[in-house]
């Protein structure tokens, strides 16, 4: 039987009231608010932002439902293999997902994203998509390993090759080109999975899956270090690593580039930004400090797993 566009739009549903728990009872603190939203050319979502918590300063967990006119930019790309001609109607698109950004208060607990998308569109055009990726402002090895042994677990589960294939992905996609540096560690990401290896029903087992990681893992990663002391500079640091943060999603980020080009709802869009965020000129840090030490370690090609 296949699995239709609402099954998979209620289950993002149900993903997102999930995630929003485990996060409410990890802040022990603040709760998510809600905002239900409309799209005029069809469709809209559900989002739902939690901030000034006792462990999140601003985090959002996203869903989104949407439809109509394809834009140019979509049916015109050699991927999507849309025929075009001025007696066919427009293509027709749908995308539903859930997108999550936490940034947290203590520079020692790290920021993370999450995504997990479907896409179809006229032509049978029809995909799954998504990742994990975490963003430290100081890089712990233990808890890296731990990150990269709990991903590659979900994608052994489906595929031998998806673990190395799709952290090979995060790792040029969450690259910042003008600062030669990675957004964090990485993580996995994966886009226009289809049939291929597997059929649409395996791999969305696997979508799910990746989904269904985030919560434990990442609550994981927030309890272990919440309560640790910081100290004014580490503070400072980490207002510098958020800039950069802001610097990849808004010059490279292709999710915010579809949602703009798209006319999605721009709270909506810009909620993965942080409610604060530095450059300062020039900055170096001192050698042999632990912002350098992240800084050396912000490289693609690292095998995290090593670390355990």
């Amino acid at each position: 039987m296949e699995i239709t566009r609402l099954q998979i739009s209620e289950w993002l549903q149900n993903l997102q009231d999930s995630i929003c728990g485990v996060l409410e009872t990890v802040d022990g603190g603040a709760v998510f608010s809600t905002e239900p939203w409309t799209r005029e050319e069809g469709g809209g979502g559900r989002s739902r932002v939690i901030k000034n918590g006792n462990v999140f300063e601003k985090g959002g967990v996203m869903f989104s439902a949407v439809h109509g006119d394809a834009p140019a930019f979509l049916f015109q790309e050699k991927a999507h293999s849309v025929e075009v001609s001025e007696k066919t109607d427009k293509p027709q698109f749908f995308a539903t997902g859930v997108s999550i950004v936490i940034h947290p208060k203590n520079p020692l607990v790290p920021i993370i994203h999450m995504n997990v998308r479907y896409f179809e569109m006229t032509g049978g055009v029809r995909w799954l998509g998504g990742g994990i990726d975490l963003t430290p402002h100081y890089i712990d090895m233990e808890d890296a390993a731990v990150f990269h042994n709990a991903l590659k677990k979900v994608c052994d589960a489906a595929h031998p090759d998806y673990y190395q294939r799709f952290k090979k992905w995060a790792d040029d996609y969450f690259y910042i080109t003008h600062r030669k540096e990675t957004r964090g560690i990485g993580g996995i990401f994966f886009d226009r999975l289809n049939e291929n290896e597997l059929s649409f029903a395996q791999n969305f087992e696997f979508w799910k899956a990746v989904g269904e990681a985030f919560a434990p893992l990442y609550a994981a990663l927030v309890n272990k270090s919440k309560t640790k002391p910081f100290t004014e500079q580490q503070k400072q640091w980490q207002l510098l690593r958020r800039g950069r943060y802001v610097e990849f999603n808004l010059v490279y980020d292709k999710g915010t580039k579809f949602g703009l080009e798209t006319n999605g709802r721009i709270e909506s869009i810009l909620m993965s930004l942080p409610a604060l965020a530095g450059w300062e000129y020039n900055y170096n840090p001192s050698e042999g400090s632990t912002e350098q030490q992240t800084l050396d370690l912000l490289k693609k090609e690292i095998n995290w797993i090593s670390f355990s």
